[in-house]
């Protein structure tokens, strides 16, 4: 709940400023300030998707969700990242139109936009600061660049305003989008590896094994699938070949796996003398088509 609550909160803050700012650029002829209002309606908009499917993904499981709606959050994450990789595209195309052109510009209402712009981002970061999601950190981290962002704008005004150098309102804003570009790649990475289903980056399935193998009574582990749900709850199913007394092996499994980063497991126990059915099949079907080969000759 405190969640939602933030992201509401970062998401009034960030929609007002953005038009504040936009105005702002305008007023002082500052591509960095115009860029940065871009790249705030972008955040406000994510930051308002991100408040609907947080809402969402927090629900309980049910008999359409089996996995619970975690994943909704990750949605929103993604539709974040896409609109920062938009904006700061777009704010490096401006940007590069200026440096050809160069214009004129009001340094001293770039200096008070810019010191406004920091004190009031950093406010939001501070509310947004707890997250624990993947949606809440790309919620955080723009906080972050926008503060970032509005100190480069009010060094760089105090540049031009000593240098009179006109140039660097446009190299920067080029340095800030492309900043923003680089990040909201990487969080789209993790994301589509979720989608993927791509074993999660902090675990190993070899240690796993490992682990596994060490408990007395383990005869083998295989068909080992871990796959995460949100970035942070990781779940795995895997079969294990035991002679021990099951109920023992499933609690130390599980405990030995927690430990491992794996929240949720789903274990399948054979005895030595069950053959796994999939291994099963596989080796009588291709001993089979062999033998049928050979009668043709």
């Amino acid at each position: 709940m405190k969640t939602e609550k933030n992201i509401l909160i970062a998401f009034i803050l960030n929609l007002c400023f953005s038009f504040f700012e936009f105005f702002g650029g305008i007023y002082t002829g500052s591509v960095a300030i115009i860029s940065d209002a871009l790249h705030d309606v972008g955040d406000a908009a994510s930051i308002g998707i991100s408040y609907f499917l947080e809402r969402k993904s927090k629900r309980a499981p049910d008999g359409k969700y089996t996995y619970g709606y975690a994943r909704y959050s990750v949605i929103g994450g993604s539709i974040s990242a896409f609109i920062l990789l938009f904006g700061s595209v777009t704010v490096i195309y401006n940007a590069i139109g200026r440096i050809i052109t160069p214009t004129p510009i009001n340094y001293n209402g770039m200096i008070i936009f810019a010191v406004i712009g920091a004190l009031v981002n950093a406010a939001a970061a501070f509310f947004t600061r707890h997250g624990d999601s993947l949606n809440q950190k790309a919620v955080n981290l723009h906080m972050l660049e926008d503060v970032l962002g509005w100190i480069v704008v009010l060094i760089g005004a105090i540049v031009i305003k000593s240098t009179g150098f006109l140039l660097i309102d446009p190299i920067m804003s080029i340095g800030v989008a492309a900043f923003i570009f680089f990040n909201a790649a990487k969080t789209l990475k993790e994301i589509i590896d979720i989608f993927l289903e791509k074993t999660p980056h902090n675990i190993d399935i070899n240690e796993i094994r490992e682990h596994i193998m060490s408990i007395d009574g383990v005869i083998d582990v295989h068909h080992i699938h871990v796959w995460t749900m949100d970035g942070q709850n990781n779940y795995a199913t895997m079969h294990v070949v035991t002679n021990a007394d099951n109920h023992e092996i499933k609690h130390r499994i599980r405990m030995e796996l927690h430990e491992l980063g794996i929240s949720h497991v789903t274990l399948e126990l054979e005895d030595e003398n069950e053959h796994c059915h999939e291994r099963n099949c596989l080796v009588k079907v291709c001993s089979h088509d062999v033998h049928h080969h050979h009668h043709h000759h």
